[in-house]
């Protein structure tokens, strides 16, 4: 089975509602907005990330037009100067490749080696979208669902704030 059709085997087995998306292969945010928007769902972006020492790494997620200040999520997360990890680190961790990166990866991470992290103002929004660790479909799934899903697999989510673009 395919890492796509592992993932929703999980969410079903789960119990988890989601809606599925198959599209063209999509590249960064901007890429996945239309999408999003096809779905009825806001789709932020997934940032890999690791201090120098990649002992520890994290999931983070931001509104699609965050600005990412290094320091600022490093100081709110209690870690060492965070930056992203290196290009191999989200493949063997959360079984997705760079464009691919989503949550629903962390039913990969056995060892828990990657913490969660969320920005506090997605905790509004009704329903996210994300890759199901592929960049040729998008999933929307209700917050709801969402926080289920983070906690039977046993994820704390640490809150962050960033800064919004717009």
């Amino acid at each position: 089975m395919d890492v796509q059709g592992e993932v929703l085997a999980r969410l079903n087995e789960m119990s988890i509602a989601y809606r599925l998306l198959e599209h063209a292969p999509v590249g960064g945010i901007i890429d996945c907005l239309p999408i999003a928007e096809q779905l009825h769902a806001l789709m932020p972006k997934n940032l890999f990330l690791a201090p120098r020492s990649e002992k520890v790494f994290y999931l983070a997620i931001v509104p699609p037009y965050s600005v990412f200040r290094t320091a600022d999520v490093s100081r709110q997360l209690g870690s060492a100067r965070l930056s992203f990890a290196s290009e191999e680190k989200p493949d063997a961790l959360l079984h997705a490749k760079p464009g691919a990166i989503s949550p629903m990866g962390l039913l990969f991470d056995a060892d828990r080696r990657v913490q969660f992290a969320m920005d506090r103002t997605l905790a509004n929004a009704p329903v996210l979208a994300f890759h199901p660790c592929v960049s040729t479909a998008s999933i929307a799934i209700s917050q709801t669902d969402f926080r289920r899903f983070l906690a039977e697999l046993g994820y704390e989510i640490h809150w962050i704030t960033t800064k919004n673009s717009e």
